[in-house]
């Protein structure tokens, strides 16, 4: 067993604790590292359209029953839909009873501030948005680009392809199964670098907004991690364990991909290690091929909570006044922009701009009261919906019958045996 100094996820808090120092004590110097934490993003972002579409056509392809792959989809859909639309209830239930911007009395005029530039990519969330969104300009563009559903695409077609043209495709299967080992190769190397990403996105995050800047709002933020922790213990906890396997330990097993997360703000960053992570515990290539960047899309349990929150956080902020059946079309709005917004790269605030756009009640322009807070909270979206996702993988496998149970308790009672064997 590595020495402790010698584990990622060691590294990984060590960057990001030296990163807030850094941003705290020298702003000027902190926001100067947002290149380092953007190019590390940006490293990770080039890999993921490869190894998706790598696991996701493998997987497809091994498979001699293509309805079992439109059965992983619909189950996973389904589990997705439940546990999404769970998440925006909740969010509405505790804005309700916490009331977090109550008592603000700010006047909707006095509202000031640049939000043009997610109002333009709101339209993205819309249905004709989503539907341009999702169908790619040629075969092969989806793997030079970041849109992570026109990858799924591809891959499915291209895996039926392969198992439908079986005798004669199999130097092409042989050919992607033996590319899939420098690409994951390419991730371990990678990920190497997750130390020097986490230290410098986290250095700009305080240099730029500074600690003092959450004070002003901590209530609503800490209202929403809260949530979050609960969400992820509770309804999660009670899922994992109705599947036969615990919550903390899954979470223990995924630590590097999770503090990844948080150091980065980014859920993508995290993408690679977690395909890789859960296939290791279990999971048949297929299901991690497909739940996983589809749940990146489809289930998205943090921005979930937030984006009902956020909406009611900034109605009572405005002294504005929601009646149950306001809030019920806020909900049913949020359910649409949620799933509208797959693909689009900064969903979380986004899906928020198109969902009040659609709800007349609540201006816009109060986005402008919480702009200065989302990069914080957007640490507890990207980690619930990673988490969400994982679990999601596991319990579809596991529905599936292609989970080995087996493997994925040795893996999680033993994380740091498993961890060492992804060592580069």
């Amino acid at each position: 067993m590595k020495k402790f100094y010698k584990q990622l996820y060691f590294q990984v808090i060590i960057a990001i604790i030296a990163g807030i120092l850094l941003g705290h004590f020298y702003p000027e110097l902190g926001e100067k590292m947002k290149p380092v934490g953007d190019g590390f993003i940006k490293l990770v972002k080039m890999i993921i359209a490869p190894v998706i579409f790598i696991t996701l056509t493998l997987g497809i392809a091994h498979m001699t029953d293509l309805k079992r792959v439109g059965r992983i989809a619909i189950k996973a859909m389904a589990y997705f839909l439940t546990f999404s639309t769970l998440a925006l209830i909740i969010g509405l239930i505790v804005g309700n009873i916490v009331q977090p911007g109550a008592g603000l009395n700010i006047d909707p005029s006095t509202l000031t501030g640049d939000i043009s530039e997610y109002q333009q990519k709101a339209h993205d969330s819309t249905v004709t948005g989503f539907i341009m969104n999702i169908i790619p300009q040629t075969l092969f563009s989806p793997l030079v680009g970041e849109n992570i559903l026109q990858v799924l695409l591809i891959a499915i077609l291209m895996g039926v392809a392969l198992v439908l043209t079986k005798e004669k495709s199999h130097k092409i299967t042989n050919f992607l199964q033996d590319l899939s080992t420098p690409i994951f190769k390419i991730v371990h190397i990678l990920m190497k670098l997750a130390p020097i990403g986490a230290f410098g996105a986290m250095a700009f995050t305080i240099g730029k907004y500074g600690i003092s800047s959450v004070l002003n709002l901590i209530f609503l933020v800490g209202t929403f991690y809260i949530t979050s922790i609960l969400f992820v213990v509770l309804v999660l906890g009670v899922v994992t364990w109705y599947n036969g396997f615990n919550i903390f330990k899954l979470v223990i097993y995924l630590k590097e991909e999770i503090l990844l997360v948080l150091g980065t703000s980014s859920s993508e960053s995290a993408l690679p290690g977690i395909m890789e992570k859960l296939e290791k515990a279990g999971c048949s290539k297929t299901v991690v091929g497909l739940v996983i960047p589809t749940g990146y899309s489809f289930n998205l349990d943090g921005t979930n909570i937030y984006m009902t929150l956020a909406s009611l956080f900034i109605a009572q902020a405005l002294n504005i006044h929601l009646s149950f059946e306001k809030q019920l079309i806020l909900l049913l709005v949020a359910m649409l922009s949620s799933k509208g917004a797959a693909g689009v790269t900064g969903a979380g605030f986004i899906t928020l701009a198109a969902t009040l756009a659609v709800v007349p009640e609540i201006p816009i322009a109060g986005m402008t009261l919480i702009l200065g807070i989302d990069k914080f909270m957007s640490e507890c979206r990207a980690l619930t919906n990673v988490i969400g996702n994982s679990v999601a993988t596991i319990v579809v496998a596991r529905w599936e019958k292609q989970l080995d149970k087996e493997q994925l308790h040795y893996c999680l009672n033993h994380p740091d045996k498993i961890e060492s064997k992804l060592e580069v």
